[in-house]
């Protein structure tokens, strides 16, 4: 009967991980986290508990629902991004873009983080209202990295594998602000404290606009999966609605039911996660030590 559930396991682990990473993303795994070098963080820092734990599917639509918010970062997006045209192929580039600046030595880290700023160099343009953008620009660039980290720790607070202390929650802030400030943008918060009022310093310049109502439908309601993870996915979307600020729902047209979301949404964004986070374990080699 293990083995039939080990089977099982790795199975379902290998299609979750071949839609977060690509079809060689079991060769890109053993490049980041094989190769010899000097390494900015270990395993027992809080920014790689964070980013290697299951909490990190919601944390991820989370991230992409608030930053929609921000009409000059939803135009960049809306105008140059694939990931309504190849959303896995968008996801795969910022899994592995995550990896390699968290698990990977310095040298790897830098070298992602200057293939990011090329590319970025090249999305400019007019946005709707008539402003111009570039994803360069520090202020943006810092929206979208506090959207992502306050939706990381957020997700991993309410679904994490195990607790963070507040010092461990400080240091994580602190550890995602050197790529932040690599890629460009000011003066990244480093403390809890201090992420939670640039988050609030935003709030006046976010706003609902087509492009973010669209984004929302799409990821919700006509989600880019295959119809056999579509359960899976839904239950994955309605834990990180959940997480939005209701602040944030507004906008973006989504409901707000805390009875519900504290009960059966987060009942089964704790049984996703748990399922997840148990598929995605390494599997065991024959001495019982784990690969």
């Amino acid at each position: 009967m293990s083995d039939v559930v080990e089977s099982v396991r790795n199975r379902l682990g290998a299609l979750v991980f071949a839609r977060v990473a690509g079809e060689e993303g079991p060769q890109r795994r053993e490049r980041i986290h094989g190769q010899e070098g000097v390494r900015r963080f270990n395993h027992d820092d809080p920014i790689q508990i964070v980013h290697s734990d299951a909490s990190m599917f919601i944390g991820g639509i989370r991230a992409l629902l608030l930053q929609s918010l921000h009409p000059l970062a939803m135009a960049a997006v809306d105008q140059h991004s694939g990931f309504r045209g190849d959303p896995w192929r968008r996801l795969q580039r910022t899994s592995t873009f995550l990896a390699e600046t968290t698990f990977g030595t310095e040298e790897m880290a830098q070298r992602a983080i200057d293939i990011v700023r090329a590319v970025h160099k090249r999305v400019v343009g007019i946005a709707p209202d008539g402003r111009p953008y570039e994803a360069n620009d520090p202020h943006l660039l810092l929206w979208v990295h506090i959207a992502e980290v306050d939706s990381f720790l957020t997700a991993f607070d309410r679904y994490g594998g195990r607790k963070l202390t507040p010092e461990e929650r400080d240091t994580y802030v602190a550890q995602t602000a050197y790529v932040a400030r690599a890629l460009g943008a000011e003066e990244p918060p480093t403390t809890t404290a201090e992420l939670a009022a640039c988050l609030e310093g935003f709030r006046s310049e976010l706003e609902s606009s087509q492009a973010a109502r669209q984004t929302t439908r799409y990821l919700l309601v006509h989600p880019p999966v295959p119809l056999a993870l579509r359960p899976g996915y839904s239950l994955l979307a309605a834990a990180a609605v959940g997480l939005l600020p209701r602040w944030a729902r507004e906008p973006l047209r989504l409901p707000y039911l805390p009875t519900a979301e504290a009960t059966a949404v987060r009942a089964t964004g704790t049984a996703i996660t748990s399922t997840i986070r148990w598929a995605m374990r390494p599997p065991k080699a024959v001495s019982g030590v784990e690969a």
